[in-house]
């Protein structure tokens, strides 16, 4: 008889048991903003390899929620947008929009020649590792570094052929980078400030611009060589352009450290493939580019070598330190001799 109020009490416990709901680990949405549309290079890569990695090494405990083209942010809010953390939690943010909050990493772009590829991917890794300042700049503005992006060398595109880069003396050529102006400047040419836009096509129809000074993609993407024709290449003619995929450091800091740590693996998987992926895009670009009929030719080593000495960059390097420190960035100079050392290692 007293058998039966155990049992009662033993299966009541049971059902309690099988009742009870099963502890689901819980889904976290991380909100991406983007200003490219997604299609190029670089977004894709981010899309399909970056984000399917973070998704996998976390066992699907985050998820990416990606809006591209401007759709959350404009590239020069989206800085703004990402260290408030309210509309988005992950954002792509370029340097050269943000030149008043990120002015040691203007430094990137101070260089004609550099690195390419793996080497490339590389470079900015061990400059973002080593180089405690660029962190303090992120840091102050709320935000952590999770990947690093990159872009593809500059190339020139004329309206006229090029026999040789010193052929851009006396014409007019359009550049968005300051760094990239003086160069031109130094090398003979006549610098053109002027927003990107149609424009641009006009003014190189009307012959009041005789070329752009642009990254090779963005040539290629937006069909430069409709209006100008004649492009000269080389994959060590570095543009230095970086796009640090940032986190608001209050949704980083709260995430769990399993989590932080998949994020981490997921971009160490990604940079093991960013170079290769890089070049072959390149390749391909060249290819298709003159199989369109473009004037397309790859300068050789002397003639990118003869373009490094008629920048004279270290002179503009020097006077932009100069003006840094007059607005009391007082870390311009070590931060400049630290990055061309690197640069020079990287070089060998």
């Amino acid at each position: 008889m007293q058998r039966k109020p155990l049992a009662r009490r033993i299966l009541a416990v049971f059902l309690t048991m099988m009742l009870m709901p099963t502890t689901v680990s819980a889904v976290q949405i991380l909100k991406y903003s983007d200003h490219e549309p997604l299609g190029g290079m670089r977004t894709s890569f981010i899309k399909n390899i970056f984000f399917t990695e973070i998704e996998k090494e976390s066992h699907g405990r985050l998820k990416v929620d990606d809006h591209w083209n401007s759709e959350l942010a404009r590239s020069y809010d989206a800085l703004g947008v990402v260290k408030e953390g309210k509309v988005a939690d992950m954002a792509i943010v370029v340097p050269e929009y943000t030149a008043k909050e990120f002015p040691l990493q203007q430094i990137f772009k101070s260089f004609p020649v550099g690195p390419t590829g793996e080497k490339q991917v590389e470079f900015f890794r061990k400059a973002y590792a080593t180089i405690p300042e660029f962190q303090a700049e992120l840091a102050k503005q709320n935000v952590v570094n999770i990947f690093l992006a990159t872009g593809y060398p500059v190339a020139f595109f004329s309206t006229k052929p090029l026999s040789a880069l010193g052929d851009i003396k006396g014409t007019k050529w359009r550049s968005a980078s300051f760094w990239h102006q003086d160069f031109l400047k130094n090398s003979g040419a006549i610098p053109v400030s002027m927003p990107w836009g149609e424009g641009i096509y006009d003014a190189l129809k009307a012959g009041s611009l005789d070329g752009l000074m642009v990254n090779v993609d963005s040539g290629y993407e937006l069909n430069v060589h409709k209006t100008a024709p004649n492009v000269l290449i080389s994959k060590d003619l570095w543009l230095g352009h970086v796009y640090p995929l940032v986190m608001n450091k209050d949704t980083w800091n709260k995430l769990a450290d399993q989590d932080k740590q998949a994020i981490q693996r997921a971009a160490q998987k990604a940079y093991q493939t960013l170079g290769s992926v890089m070049d072959s895009s390149f390749d391909v670009m060249v290819s298709e580019s003159r199989d369109k009929g473009v004037n397309i030719r790859e300068l050789k080593p002397d003639e990118v070598k003869h373009w490094e000495t008629a920048t004279h960059y270290q002179d503009v390097q020097s006077k932009w330190v100069k003006e840094q420190e007059s607005k009391s960035v007082k870390d311009a100079g070590p931060v400049m001799n630290k990055v061309t050392v690197l640069m020079n290692e990287t070089m060998k």
